[in-house]
């Protein structure tokens, strides 16, 4: 079997999670990782190429972009217009639309295919909303996250101006709604006032209840765990009170990771374009025989 050559874009948190699960995957091999201090390597990547840019590969089919999601499109783009497939797991959920036709555009001119968005949420939460909606077409959706830590939003804060360090805590309070509770250190000589002000108003805080405190030391707060709660009550046909929940607690990166994994093995079965995991069958994201997979799970 001629395995799939990924690389690794991005060796933070996710990026650590998805070499082990490429590592699992009986159908894939690590082309190599692009980081940005490439001449540090850790003992974990001592067996592969580690580069700065992503040309420094070769025969690289897809991408997995395990970045900041403020800097997906740049990476995507670079990496759809060498002809490579993408994956990332971009979480501004009002931003989505735009991204999802910007790097259609880019994959299919070059004969690509990019998965956008492909984490937990947005990602496999999506597939079971549209799921939930199939079953009742009428209704509403609730989607309660936590508590636990958000990783987009911990980026987003220790992106500010004056931030040491940070972690930010999604707290549900029901029916959709949540709270964030910040903690940063501060940078010597910025004011915890204003700071705390430039991350409410940040795009990913400015619509919740969002909570700001100084601590000394955020890595003895630090818990990778988080969590989900989805209901929907609706209408199947003309029959009212139809009730469904799904729940789930999980290690926020290392499931991110692996479905990024899960996704780049749909890429390479997709038309060129760009995809979210809604528009994917479920059945290009495992690996297996089709006839097998349908005698298995259907």
């Amino acid at each position: 079997m001629e395995k799939i050559r990924a690389a690794v874009v991005g060796y933070g948190n996710i990026g650590k999670y998805v070499v082990e699960a490429l590592q699992t995957a009986p159908d894939f091999e690590i082309a190599g990782i692009v980081r940005r201090n490439a001449s540090q390597i850790p003992e974990a990547l001592e067996n592969y190429p580690v580069v700065g840019n992503l040309r420094e590969l070769s025969g690289v089919q897809v991408a997995l972009l395990c970045t900041p999601t403020r800097r997906v499109e740049a990476y995507a783009t670079e990496a759809l217009s060498m002809g490579i497939n993408t994956v990332d797991s971009f979480d501004i959920h009002s931003q989505t639309v735009e991204l999802h036709r910007t790097l259609g555009e880019i994959a299919r001119r070059h004969q690509a295919v990019s998965i956008m968005s492909a984490g937990w949420d947005p990602g496999t939460d999506s597939v079971v909303r549209a799921l939930l909606e199939a079953c009742a077409p009428k209704g509403l959706t609730y989607t309660n996250f936590g508590p636990g830590m958000s990783m987009g939003h911990t980026v987003a804060v220790k992106s500010i101006e004056g931030v040491k360090a940070a972690l930010s805590m999604t707290i549900p309070t029901g029916t959709g709604i949540h709270r964030r509770m910040v903690y940063i250190e501060l940078e010597a000589g910025y004011s915890f006032s204003e700071v705390a002000q430039k991350i409410k108003n940040d795009p990913y805080f400015i619509q919740d209840e969002t909570h700001v405190l100084q601590v000394e030391n955020v890595d003895s707060l630090l818990d990778m765990g988080h969590g989900v709660n989805l209901t929907r009550k609706g209408v199947s046909g003309k029959t009212q009170n139809q009730w469904f929940e799904f729940n789930m607690r999980i290690n926020n990166p290392a499931l991110t990771a692996q479905i990024m994994v899960s996704a780049a093995r749909a890429a390479m079965r997709q038309q060129p374009g760009c995809y979210t995991l809604i528009e994917i069958p479920v059945a290009d994201l495992l690996y297996g025989e089709r006839e097998e997979l349908i005698r298995h799970l259907v």
